[in-house]
């Protein structure tokens, strides 16, 4: 079973310890993005011990949601779960990320209705979330209701790859 954790400042060692994980991170890799620390060929992200305070204040002064994914069976972190609102779109987009030996379990479907629940009881409308057309996992939005809101493209290692925007009404 899962529990949503929203994680102390002292509890960043777990997000850091995810974003550098190749394994975990592959899904991210070879993007034309902008972000700080972000790498191109592993899809890590760098997130350093003197950035977390800065991480953390902006969640907050942002409303932005987020979350590590507790198994309550064994007390340990499994991923994170995340929703902010994009004003360029005028939407909440949310994401979920479990790490990738514990992938398979069940953890992300259950961790994305934890966080539809979580939003829903804040006043959230709607979510969206986008990604490859072919990656493993759409199911699962699928099986928690999120429609396919529209079919774009993107650039992944100089390739244009068919990708789609989902959303789910709360």
């Amino acid at each position: 079973m899962l529990q949503l954790y929203i994680p102390k400042l002292e509890d960043y060692w777990y997000e850091q310890k995810i974003q550098s994980d190749k394994d975990t991170m592959s899904y991210n890799a070879g993007y034309d993005v902008s972000y700080l620390g972000y790498h191109y060929d592993t899809g890590c992200i760098d997130f350093p011990k003197e950035k977390w305070l800065e991480i953390y204040n902006k969640r907050i002064n942002e409303n932005r949601f987020f979350a590590y994914l507790k198994d309550t069976n064994t007390n340990e972190f499994v991923g994170y779960v995340n929703y902010q609102y994009n004003k360029d779109d005028n939407r909440y987009e949310c994401g979920i990320v479990i790490e990738a030996n514990k992938r398979g379990k069940g953890y992300a479907k259950e961790g994305l209705k934890l966080l539809c629940e979580y939003a829903k009881k804040n006043g959230i409308k709607s979510l969206y979330d986008n990604f490859e057309k072919d990656r493993p996992g759409i199911e699962i939005f699928e099986q928690l209701g999120f429609k396919i809101y529209e079919e774009t493209t993107w650039n992944k290692f100089g390739n244009i790859v068919n990708g789609i925007v989902v959303k789910k009404d709360l």
